[in-house]
């Protein structure tokens, strides 16, 4: 009766290191791949990882950064919502959610063309978030935020019809601006962001 007792103990301890061995090493040919830009490759070993331990944070972290990289944007934003739930403090997440749901926003699959406005409120809420963790001085979310701004303005433009439809829209358009010109008072030089400066102050001179 002993000796079955302790083949049975030795049974889970084996499975349980043979289960936490793969995990490993499926984490780490995953990293590897990930940090040689082979994001297919890395999918495939992180998954594997996330299979056998879905609560792992840093293969969440890299299994959601190689979907963004690939352009699975619906299972980026899948993998980062899970991470947020795990680390809700890391910023990161919530900026690549944000792009992932912009860039559906922009060029949305016919099944979620119905869910364009939401992408693009959920995209402004994620880089919202990850500015209010890591602070305004972090030029590339602040760029992004105001790019979103611009991009939702604009799709709700084609649907004006009320006035009062036409002044919130300008209210978008004003807070891709207010964005854009926190990025210059730290890069004045760039050329990108004061082109689109005067192209959004078009848009607003148009819709009035």
């Amino acid at each position: 009766m002993k000796y079955y007792k302790k083949s049975i103990v030795l049974l889970i301890v084996t499975s349980i290191y043979s289960a936490s061995f793969a995990q490993g090493n499926f984490e780490k040919m995953g990293k590897q791949a990930w940090i040689n830009g082979d994001y297919k490759n890395a999918i495939v070993q992180l998954e594997k990882a996330d299979n056998t331990d879905p609560n792992n944070a840093n293969v969440l972290k890299m299994l959601g950064y190689s979907y963004f990289q690939s352009g699975d944007f619906e299972n980026s934003i899948s993998a980062y919502s899970r991470l947020i739930t795990i680390k809700p403090a890391d910023y990161s997440a919530y900026y690549y959610r944000g792009k992932a749901r912009l860039n559906i926003a922009n060029s949305p699959k016919e099944s979620l063309n119905q869910m364009r406005e939401n992408f693009y409120l959920s995209a402004i809420k994620d880089f919202t978030k990850a500015i209010e963790i890591n602070g305004e001085e972090d030029i590339q979310i602040l760029q992004n935020r105001g790019l979103a701004y611009k991009d939702y303005a604009i799709y709700k433009s084609y649907k004006i019809k009320k006035n009062t439809e036409k002044v919130a829209c300008v209210a978008l358009f004003n807070n891709s601006i207010s964005d854009f010109q926190k990025v210059l008072t730290m890069q004045p030089l760039r050329k990108d962001i004061i082109g689109w400066v005067d192209y959004v102050k078009a848009q607003v001179t148009s819709l009035k």
